[in-house]
């Protein structure tokens, strides 16, 4: 431990300063009377500097004795400055042999930090090579004194009795059952769950979640599930509150606002409910006798947090598994080569409908462009919209509305050389050029210059043609297609929940689809090639992923539902392409894993990836050399990046921006994790350039 002694005003007390732990002997200093026991408080300081990632020892006022308690907030001075911290520890030693200072005040008795959260948050810091501090910024929200006052500090009604036990949802699963009752009897299954599509509104996958909490909240112990977003949330919300009646559960996400946020978030440290769902901030609730963590969509980008030390849901709710010894539960209409590797490893079991079963029930899905499409339609069969896909929409739009899935909102928003095919950048920036509207000139996507007069810089032609088209665009030739039909948007900035089942063109963007009770008449996916055409490790999963969410919206085969994936590029067989075809992502996870097994590549290995300044870069990881080589880790770069500004032709190598990967065996990650952690406190430490370390990203692209 150590103390803030670079304050001005440092209060010494005698201590022995023997070696080894030291013991307050004073019961006052300057008149100031110390707690009568354990006078010592260990604080987490909110400081931000990887090279102060510990605790600082601070003196307990005998004022504070009854109210510095354990996990509460308080106010120290630091270096000059006062400074918010989080309470962890009352003690009658210390091992530091210097001056200490007193706590200045202790910030609402609330004791927010529990135990539990806090050896989750040094476990998340030790193996993202973060810091404490930075992860509590993420599991605790910010005080909001009011709520704090006005929730009782128990709940004053008692919970409306949870309902008769039953598997409705789960009687299509072989497994769900068996699954149902472990929850129940305590016990505490893994499983990896796919859902089946076409079922009815209270069988699909919010109502096999809530039920999962039911059967868990019936052992007496409490659940813990997050989802990417907040739409569904608010579907799993609905399923719960069904489910389980009134007041059983909260929802945590951040739209909610401040003080309804916290004031849920009080409700679940106090025990007014037992079961929480919200978006990836939830999964450090501190939910009471927690016995079952689970989440919605695996690979979702919204399940990575963006700040650091950037840890997935998916790592996060495994650590409260180990913690907690409680049930894991993962579901999605697809399964994640991560999950895949768990079930491969033994480590968490399966659970699907019989695929003949879940094939049948499921829309049939067409892929357009295929040869005998070529003899029926001609040149038609292979239009960005082709013959088959106006077809089937004009078919659907007699029974209800039609869902068009297109991969970029905007009008065109890439465009290149028409002569040479080289991709439009601006002049000024080197961002990539686009038409916003039918009428506008080639506008910058970064800087929003206009080029009016563009001039390919290659071949020097002036025509210009598009690359992608975009949601408007899309909508603007739907519409001139079917007059009279309306056409909604759920792109960007104006995502819609849902729509009524009506006949109506829907488009709509990945992951803004709405829901339409009963389903959509039919599905249009677009530009498949675009979702397939990134140079990243998880392309395929991800288009996948995104193809059958949408699916999913669509009615059953038995209702007349119908897909057509239209763009698909014919040169290749492509795995996803087939997955999606056959509903098979058991079979697709499986053999992406399996390509992946000797070619040393995640999740079979553990990646971190480095940014940051080139010089930087090359300088720790030289530093790092020998240590690294003792743990078998393998190193890749540094590498510059491509930004694109003009004005890195004017920098020295050494400070444009650049990125490594360095990876290694996963039993070995924590190692070459607190590796990366010293390597981050000693350059800060030292005031050298910082190097930002991210565990888990292993963006390949960066390095090609």
């Amino acid at each position: 431990m150590a103390s803030e002694d670079a304050a001005p005003d440092l209060l010494h007390i005698g201590l022995d300063l023997d070696t080894g732990p030291v013991t307050v002997t004073k019961k006052t200093h300057e008149g100031v009377p110390l707690a009568p026991e354990n006078p010592v408080a260990r604080v987490v300081v909110s400081l931000g500097l990887p090279q102060l990632d510990q605790t600082f020892d601070y003196l307990v006022p005998a004022t504070m004795d009854h109210s510095a308690q354990p996990g509460v907030r308080v106010c120290v001075p630091f270096s000059g400055r006062e400074l918010n911290g989080f309470l962890t520890e009352r003690a009658d030693t210390s091992d530091h042999h210097g001056s200490f200072s007193l706590i200045r005040r202790v910030v609402g008795t609330e004791q927010v930090l529990t135990p539990e959260i806090l050896t989750l948050a040094q476990k998340i810091a030790l193996t993202h090579a973060g810091t404490v501090d930075d992860v509590l910024r993420l599991a605790i929200p910010p005080r909001h004194a009011t709520a704090e006052r006005d929730l009782p500090l128990t709940r004053t009604n008692d919970p409306s009795p949870l309902p008769p036990p039953t598997s409705q949802p789960w009687q299509h699963y072989p497994a769900g059952e068996h699954l149902l009752r472990h929850l129940r009897e305590g016990d505490n299954p893994a499983a990896a769950w796919v859902a089946s599509p076409g079922l009815p509104h209270d069988e699909d996958w919010p109502y096999a979640f809530a039920h999962l909490a039911a059967a868990t909240l019936t052992s007496g112990r409490g659940a813990l599930i997050v989802a990417p977003d907040h739409r569904d949330v608010a579907s799993l919300d609905t399923a719960l509150t069904a489910v389980l009646g009134p007041d059983q559960h909260v929802c945590l996400t951040a739209s909610q606002g401040p003080s309804a946020r916290y004031t849920a978030w009080l409700k679940v440290l106090r025990g007014h409910v037992r079961c929480v769902v919200g978006t990836r901030a939830a999964a450090f609730a501190p939910v009471t006798n927690l016995g079952l963590v689970a989440w919605w969509s695996d690979g979702d980008h919204c399940l990575a947090e963006p700040h650091a030390p950037y840890p997935h849901v998916r790592d996060i709710l495994r650590t409260r598994r180990e913690l907690n010894n409680c049930a894991l539960f993962v579901g999605g209409w697809t399964r994640t080569t991560h999950t895949q590797a768990w079930i491969d490893d033994g480590w968490i079991h399966p659970i699907s409908e019989d695929p003949a079963q879940r094939r049948h029930r499921a829309a049939p899905i067409t892929i357009a462009g295929e040869h005998e499409q070529e003899d029926r339609y001609g040149p038609g069969a292979h239009a960005r919209i082709p013959s088959l896909a106006w077809r089937a929409a004009k078919a659907a739009l007699a029974h209800g509305p039609v869902l068009v899935h297109v991969p970029r909102r905007g009008y065109v928003p890439s465009i290149r050389c028409t002569s040479c095919a080289l991709p439009a950048r601006c002049p000024d920036c080197h961002g990539p050029l686009s038409f916003p509207t039918a009428e506008a000139p080639p506008t910058c996507r970064w800087c929003a210059t206009t080029v009016p007069r563009y001039q390919c810089p290659d071949c020097h032609g002036f025509r210009l043609r598009a690359t992608v088209i975009g949601s408007e665009r899309t909508a603007e030739e739907l519409g001139l297609a079917f007059p009279g039909v309306p056409v909604r948007f759920s792109v960007g900035a104006d995502i819609k929940d849902s729509v009524p089942p009506t006949p109506a063109l829907v488009v709509a963007t990945p992951g803004a689809e709405p829901t339409v009770e009963g389903g959509y008449a039919a599905t249009i996916i677009l530009d498949a090639w675009s979702a397939l055409g990134h140079a990243c490790l998880d392309v395929g999963e991800e288009a996948l992923s995104r193809w059958m969410s949408a699916a999913a919206l669509t009615r059953p085969r038995s209702r007349g539902g119908r897909i057509v994936l239209a763009g698909v590029p014919d040169s290749t067989a492509l795995t996803p392409v087939e997955a999606f075809v056959r509903w098979a992502p058991e079979w697709f996870s499986s053999r992406e894993l399996a390509d992946r097994c000797g070619l040393d590549l995640p999740p079979l290995m553990w990646p971190a990836k480095l940014t940051g300044n080139y010089g930087a870069l090359a300088d720790a990881l030289n530093t790092m050399q020998t240590n690294l080589h003792d743990t078998n880790a393998r190193v890749f770069g540094p590498a510059l990046l491509a930004t694109g500004e003009s004005k890195d032709e004017h920098t020295p190598v050494s400070e444009r921006p650049a990125v490594a990967l360095v990876t290694c065996d996963l039993e070995h990650r924590e190692h070459v994790a607190a590796l990366l952690a010293a390597m981050r406190a000693t350059r800060a430490a030292r005031q050298e350039p910082q190097v930002r370390v991210r565990v888990g990203d292993a963006d390949l692209e960066a390095l090609a």
